[in-house]
This record gives structure tokens, C-alpha cells and sequence, in this order.
């Protein structure tokens, strides 16, 4: 598969143009969306599970998922998600003098599923390291800053060693303190990663996963998460 090294500048007219204002699927019109899944991060990590390389911090309270880690860490949503969707939240990287304060790879899987129990992601372990995520079949949209200097999509194809390169930036990357206003569109063939109204990843997928797990992921790094939502999407031809 061919890969696409360049600055986010250098994105098609089309999808620049796209990027200028909100998609009619991440801010759906009315009648086309409805609320399927949320956390506001009040009542602790029951709907997450978590995958530690190294220990660290994950918590939800006060409505704030914490982030806190010195090496790799994975937080699933249990919930096992269906396309098409609209998913979106809000996530700020810490720069405020922590051990783990350094601004560095905000990373989403979604539509996952592991090829060795393909009926339950959990039922196989694994321990935060990111060489053990190579048995999923999964979008990979790894946001970079600090020393990871470059923001790409990937797609799992369940094979180890295998993660096929989508798209590769040299730019947009993370600002210390900064939210990112994230929304991800799994609509069938359409798959899109957007941040701050930005088009950051637009791609149509001949053989789509449209349907799996989805997961923030990121390494020594320590992010605040809030306003997690999901939205069904209606088909776009009834």
C-alpha cells in the first residue's frame, strides 16, 4: 500500500476546502443523529477498561477522565460500537510540570476487534505495550507532538508486525494546555478524524470496518478527557 508523507497543507482541494466548515455527518442536521453512548466522567471508569504498559494514573471523576502514564497506555469503551456513528470528545494535554507532563501522542483506535477472539476484545489479555495491539483490525489516528513529530492514520489488519500506513503529516501536532476537540465519522466507506473543526484524516475504505471498539491511546503523556459522546447517524438514503 502507497503512503502519504507530506505537510496537512498539502491536502487535496477537496478536503481542504471541506475543513473550512463542520461536515453535515460530524454536526449532523436534525433527524439525522441520536445520542447512542456518553460519559461525563462522574461515576468512575465502569465503562472503561484499562491497559497499562507501566503502570500510572487512570481515573474519572469530577468530569474529567485523567490520564497520567509513563509509558503505553490503552482505555477501551467497553462498549462494543456499531456504524454509522459520530464520536466526540475533548482532550487537553497537561504541560504543568508533572512527571508525565510531556505533550506527547494523542492516539484513538476505533472500529477494533482482535482476530484471536473476534467476539470479545477482552477475552484476550494484553498489557499496554503497543507491539500487542498488532492483532486488531482497527483505524489507528495517531496525533504527535514532542519527540513523535509526525500525525498519522493507520489501519490494522490483524497481522503482527503489519500496520499499514493511510496518511503521514508533518503537521498538525499538539500544543501543551490546548484542548482538541475531536470528532471521528464511521459512516460506512467514510471514515474521518477531525479536530477543531479541522479534516485532519478523510478517507474512503474499500473493505470498511464499521463496527468494534474504540480506545484513547498514548504514551508517557498525561491528558484530561472530558464530553464524551456518540451519536447514531440515520443512513443517508433511507
Amino acid at each position: 500500500m502507497s503512503t502519504t508523507r507530506r505537510t496537512f497543507g498539502a491536502l487535496t482541494a477537496g478536503a481542504a476546502l471541506a475543513a473550512l466548515a463542520p461536515t453535515t455527518a460530524a454536526h449532523a442536521v436534525p433527524g439525522r443523529r441520536r445520542l447512542i453512548a456518553h460519559d461525563d466522567f462522574r461515576r468512575g471508569l465502569g465503562q472503561w477498561a484499562t491497559e497499562l504498559q507501566g503502570g500510572g494514573s487512570v481515573t474519572a471523576a469530577r468530569g474529567v477522565l485523567e490520564i497520567d502514564v509513563p509509558s503505553g497506555a490503552t482505555v477501551w469503551f467497553r462498549r462494543r460500537l456499531e456504524g454509522p456513528y459520530v464520536l466526540a470528545y475533548t482532550a487537553t494535554p497537561v504541560s504543568a510540570g508533572g512527571v508525565n507532563d510531556r505533550v506527547s501522542d494523542l492516539n484513538n483506535f476505533w472500529n477494533a476487534t482482535d482476530v484471536r477472539s473476534p467476539g470479545d476484545l477482552f477475552a484476550t489479555p494484553r498489557g499496554g505495550a503497543l507491539e500487542e495491539y498488532d492483532h486488531l483490525t482497527t483505524y489507528y489516528a495517531g496525533y504527535g507532538a514532542n519527540y513523535n513529530t509526525t500525525t498519522r492514520l493507520r489501519r490494522y489488519v490483524g497481522e503482527p508486525g503489519v500496520r499499514p500506513l493511510i496518511y503521514d503529516y508533518t503537521e498538525p501536532l499538539l500544543v501543551p494546555n490546548e484542548p482538541n476537540r475531536v470528532r471521528i465519522v464511521s459512516d460506512g466507506s467514510t471514515v474521518r478524524w477531525w479536530n477543531n473543526g479541522r479534516l485532519v484524516f478523510d478517507y474512503t475504505d474499500p473493505q470498511p470496518y464499521t463496527g468494534g471498539h474504540f480506545a484513547f491511546r498514548t504514551v508517557w503523556s498525561h491528558f484530561r478527557i472530558t464530553d464524551f459522546r456518540v451519536w447514531r447517524l440515520a443512513p443517508k438514503h433511507p
